[in-house]
């Protein structure tokens, strides 16, 4: 889906522009008091004396990640004696535009998805980061070249470079159950996809259902469907055919997007497979689909879902005792490897200052991350981090699945045209589980694209 989307329904929206100094907040954790940190990651920043200076990042979190945000940025105020003022918007799409057309930036911005942060770099509104942050991602981040490929953008003159580094990860490719209805049943986790859909058919077997879907979202109805099509694509399809379809390079009635649709139909068009059978899918909402995972006996055994959807389980649910999750498996026949879909911010130079770039190498720190991973709603593909830093074992089940990805792919609805992902892709996808034909849907969503032309 269109992370905008989630923000709308999880965010807690403050209004206009909401700026602060990070030094405004106490030490989350004393320095050198918890030994889960790499508090030794602040030894050369303490060299630095960047007092005096003040940073400007501006990014769309208010509300609770805007605390935590600052939370992160006092240890590094603390060590170098900066000073870095917050601003976050809801409207952070339309303002940043605004102010790099009006020639005020902020000196970094924080990129909810990177199609717009391309269409910057295009017009010669973002730094290029350079080579160092560049081979320092290849080299640090689980599939690094996933992560590169995501932040290089072609710049004003048509040359590609780095531009935009991603920090604070999103998880996508999830599947959530309850593991006493399992071990009640006798089920093992699936570890590839042909276990999942033999696990689906054993579930009907024993006279129970295996799924439970639903898209209903507003006028976002059809987005949770779009998540189940981009997750088999990447476990049909090698990384470059997706990255083709999110440009249209390849259209999206070619014969490799239809197939994904049809797979995504054997779990959502077949009315042993899913609670309220297939007919119900369209019409309930995605926040109300999972409850079927916690009714007696159960409606439902498994729910594919992001990170975010525990938020929507009934009140007092525990995770890893009443809830968990397990990864969305791959094909074993297809020798894809481990692809994982997500979404994440992404962090830009908008005006060149020595501060911002020193701020960026702070982030790269395993110190950085854990300090955010041992709070709430922070995932990371760093492969330095100490996975003990993570607030619970959710959290550090999620940064394993992370960090074993052979693969990471940002949502393609967000990439492509918002006509078309959040607009005909979403409505091909209530119309495919309405009756409609994969290829039918697929040739009238490339033919709302070829509209654009």
């Amino acid at each position: 889906m269109r992370n905008a989307a989630i923000r709308l329904l999880l965010a807690l929206s403050l209004g206009g522009l909401l700026g602060s100094s990070a030094l405004a907040q106490n030490l989350v954790f004393p320095i050198g008091e918890d030994a889960r940190f790499n508090w030794s990651d602040l030894e050369r920043f303490e060299a630095m004396d960047l007092s005096g200076e003040t940073i400007d990042v501006f990014g769309p979190w208010l509300g609770p990640d805007r605390d935590l945000v600052l939370s992160i940025f006092a240890y590094f105020e603390e060590a170098t004696g900066a000073d870095v003022n917050y601003a976050g918007s809801d409207s952070f799409e339309q303002q940043i535009v605004i102010d790099t057309q009006a020639g005020s930036p902020p000196h970094v911005a924080v990129f909810p998805q990177p199609g717009l942060a391309s269409d910057l770099a295009q017009r010669g509104d973002l730094v290029p980061l350079g080579d160092d942050i560049r081979e320092w991602t290849l080299e640090n981040y689980a599939a690094g070249q996933s992560w590169v490929d995501l932040g290089t953008y072609e710049g004003p003159d048509g040359a590609e470079d780095f531009y935009g580094f991603f920090y604070k990860v999103d998880l996508k490719s999830l599947v959530w159950y309850s593991p006493d209805n399992f071990a009640d049943a006798g089920y093992e986790i699936p570890g590839t996809m042909e276990e999942l859909l033999a696990l689906s058919d054993q579930i009907v077997a024993d006279g129970g259902t295996p799924w439970c879907i639903g898209l209903g979202s507003g006028d976002a109805t059809g987005w949770p469907a779009t998540d189940w099509v981009e997750d088999i694509m990447l476990r049909t399809q090698p990384p470059e055919v997706y990255d083709a379809w999110v440009t249209n390079e390849i259209p999206f009635d070619d014969e490799r997007v239809v197939n994904a649709i049809e797979l995504f139909g054997t779990f959502a068009k077949n009315d042993e497979y899913v609670d309220g059978g297939a007919a119900s899918v369209g019409s309930t909402d995605f926040r109300d689909s999972p409850a079927g995972l916690f009714t007696v006996p159960p409606r439902c055994y498994m729910h594919r879902q992001a990170s975010f959807i525990p938020s929507f389980f009934p009140e007092g649910t525990e995770l890893g005792i009443d809830a968990d999750f397990f990864y969305f498996p791959a094909f074993e026949s297809e020798d894809l490897g481990q692809p994982v879909l997500g979404a994440g911010t992404l962090w830009a130079l908008t005006s060149e200052s020595e501060g911002a770039r020193v701020l960026l190498d702070f982030l790269t720190t395993p110190l950085a991350h854990e300090l955010w991973m041992a709070q709430s709603g922070f995932l990371t593909p760093h492969l330095g981090v100490n996975l003990e830093a993570y607030a619970n074992p959710t959290l550090r089940g999620q940064g394993e699945i992370l960090q074993g990805a052979t693969t990471f792919r940002f949502d393609a609805s967000d990439l492509m045209p918002g006509a078309i992902g959040a607009g005909a892709f979403w409505r091909g996808m209530v119309d495919f589980v309405s009756g409609a034909s994969a290829e039918e849907v697929a040739e009238d969503i490339q033919r709302a694209w070829d509209a654009l032309q």
